[in-house]
């Protein structure tokens, strides 16, 4: 049994991710929960649930309890991190662990306590939320303690976050309600039109995954899709280039785009030269587009750099924040 009274939870709309200090990251589940109808039961949580999307009868649903980086289904959330937590090997009957969760800047103070809520009903002893992009600026190993400015954008599943930090706290920030499942939605809304063909939330992330990035490529590549057409209701086979996914992105790109140079309008002259001088870091699942980097660079005329593993560095920094809980208090940490 692990002892260890503390755990960071990176609570994600579409993967939780936590890490335990002394272990490092010590799960990352979808954040998926299948729940049965009849019986108002909780019957998968994580990966098994997530292999469940779009394959249910009728008397289950398996779906995301997090909208856009916050609670949307209160009960079902705290079912799927007192699952999580218990799955850490975290002993939650005799030492209930202290639980630091980043969540979006923009959040909202009943958003807030909902989180708050959610993990002490889950087994925590005392809960802490830490900013997403400055969790993410911390495990991207950005000094977020300096008096010089730096520009995070972390893009996740449901929230793309923007900030600028100076001096161990968010001077500016904003947060856009894109991230990786508009980049889904969009795939299979093209295929519908272009093609009339049906696919699913998983086939959009495979598709996502294997042929998207962020500006034309140079060679097109393509990807043999499977789904259901639209006029005959049958199975169909069809074939999509990169260069269409490309382009079924460009709108939610577009919003990330924005949402950057909101921020950069917004920054102090003497944090803007900051920003110009170091470029802005990159994390989250969508750092992992091909091109995001350039497609950044070259629209806000400034460096732009992934951050290293970008997938983690949220979970990373709110592990590196708990670990050094006194040094980062004041600015980091905010207490229900």
């Amino acid at each position: 049994m692990n002892l260890t009274r503390k755990i960071a939870i990176d609570l994600g709309t579409t993967s939780t991710l936590m890490y335990v200090p002394g272990r490092g990251i010590v799960l990352n589940e979808p954040s998926v929960v299948a729940v049965s109808i009849d019986e108002n039961a909780v019957l998968a949580i994580g990966e098994e649930a997530k292999e469940m999307i779009g394959r249910t009868p009728e008397s289950i649903v398996a779906h995301q309890p997090l909208k856009d980086g916050v609670i949307a289904d209160y009960r079902v959330t705290e079912a799927m991190l007192r699952y999580l937590i218990q799955k850490t090997g975290v002993s939650v009957r005799f030492l209930r662990p202290e639980v630091l969760v980043s969540v979006p800047a923009g959040i909202t103070s009943t958003e807030r306590r909902a989180v708050v809520d959610a993990a002490i009903s889950a087994g925590a002893r005392a809960a802490y939320l830490i900013k997403e992009p400055i969790a993410a600026a911390i495990g991207a190993g950005i000094p977020i303690g300096e008096s010089s400015g730096h520009m995070i954008v972390d893009i996740g599943g449901g929230t793309c976050e923007v900030a600028i930090i100076s001096l161990g706290g968010i001077v500016i920030a904003h947060s856009a309600r894109v991230g990786g499942n508009r980049f889904d939605e969009a795939i299979a809304e093209h295929i519908r039109k272009r093609y009339g063909v049906v696919v699913g939330a998983q086939t959009a992330e495979i598709i996502k995954k294997e042929l998207a990035s962020a500006i034309p490529d140079e060679e097109t590549r393509h990807m043999m899709i499977r789904g259901r057409d639209l006029a005959t209701g049958l199975p169909k086979e069809t074939t999509i280039a990169s260069s269409e996914v490309t382009e079924a992105l460009r709108e939610p790109l577009a919003e990330v785009l924005q949402a950057i140079k909101y921020v950069l309008q917004e920054t102090p002259p003497e944090l803007a030269a900051d920003v110009i001088d170091k470029g802005i870091v990159v994390s989250g699942g969508g750092a992992l587009m091909r091109n995001i980097d350039q497609l950044i660079s070259r629209a806000c005329a400034v460096p732009c750099y992934i951050a290293d593993d970008p997938l983690v560095c949220a979970v990373k920094g709110a592990g590196a924040a708990l670990e050094n809980i006194d040094a980062y208090k004041r600015s980091v940490l905010l207490t229900k």
